[in-house]
């Protein structure tokens, strides 16, 4: 019986095998037209390239890559071997002119980034914004987003989402930015490096409150790792020991309630909690309790501090 079960497992992957390489074969057979094709690349693991974009960036003349080095690794994987070249932040004045008169000519280029979707925290912004002022072809060959992948695998609220690319790096400029979006009705999605993590987290907790987020490390890669808490506990566990690599940050939306408790509340809350607990206790129960900004409790809790001294 278990030799019959192999016997179909392996029949089943030859015909799945067979039919992907048919699929891939018939892609590969027909012309490209000219113009821009938004290529995502894998964010970790290789096999997440589609057969789709195998197809594109082999047929392409041209591929344009954010980094030509850390492309090749990729490319030479599939044995495309397309000609590369280099368009990023510090060349994309010079170049842009160079890859929109390509495709006025007649041909194709693609444009990837070092992973993932382009346009996402790269250049690609504003060639597609000139190519289609020319009124040329664009168009995005969908696949891997270290975005939606944080943001799937989190178990926040997926309906309304904000991505914010990366914060920034000075801690008052990336209070202020926080500020900004602390009442947006969404999800919060941020890019961080993983030198500033603890104390980006640190802020996000002080601006944000204890608000639910993931901290979501190497994705699809061998060393995936997705943590779980409040801003400020996982500020706290980062702090103790630092990850390494590319991170994501996914937080939760506001919750409703916020809006709805009165400083008052908040004020008798505290002076109960304070009879019994130090003042960062307090603040932390008050702030559980009621669901509200952490900030907003700390203050509250420091002017009833300052009113029992006087």
């Amino acid at each position: 019986m278990q030799d019959h079960r192999d016997n179909n497992q392996g029949d089943a992957a030859a015909r799945t095998i067979a039919r992907a390489g048919e699929t891939l074969a018939e892609l590969l057979d027909r012309p490209l037209p000219p113009g821009l094709y938004l290529v995502a690349t894998p964010i970790g693991n290789l096999s997440d390239i589609s057969l789709r974009a195998i197809s594109v960036l082999a047929r392409a003349p041209l591929i344009a890559a954010e980094d030509t080095r850390h492309s090749k690794r990729l490319l030479s994987h599939y044995g495309i071997e397309t000609q590369l070249t280099p368009y990023h932040e510090h060349n994309a004045e010079r170049e842009r002119p160079k890859l929109l008169a390509r495709m006025r000519s007649g041909y194709a280029v693609a444009l990837i980034s070092d992973a993932g979707t382009p346009l996402v925290s790269d250049p690609g912004y504003k060639l597609v914004r000139e190519a289609l002022d020319e009124g040329l072809m664009v168009t995005s060959i969908p696949g891997p987003s270290a975005v939606l992948a944080a943001l799937t695998c989190a178990g926040l609220p997926t309906d309304t989402f904000l991505f914010a690319g990366f914060l920034p790096p000075k801690s008052g400029a990336r209070q202020a930015r926080l500020a900004a979006l602390k009442d947006a009705p969404a999800t919060l999605i941020v890019f961080e490096t993983s030198p500033r993590l603890a104390k980006s987290l640190a802020d996000m907790a002080a601006v944000l409150g204890a608000r639910e987020a993931v901290v979501a490390r190497e994705l699809t890669k061998l060393h995936e790792t997705i943590m779980r808490g409040t801003l400020d506990s996982l500020s706290d566990e980062v702090a103790s020991a630092p990850p390494k690599g590319e991170v994501v940050v996914v937080i939760a939306p506001p919750r409703a309630q916020e809006t709805e408790i009165d400083d008052d509340r908040i004020v008798a809350d505290l002076k109960a909690a304070l009879e019994t607990q130090s003042f960062r206790d307090a603040v932390h129960g008050v702030t559980e309790g009621l669901g509200v900004k952490r900030a907003r409790v700390y203050e509250l809790g420091l002017s009833l501090s300052r009113k029992s001294e006087s």
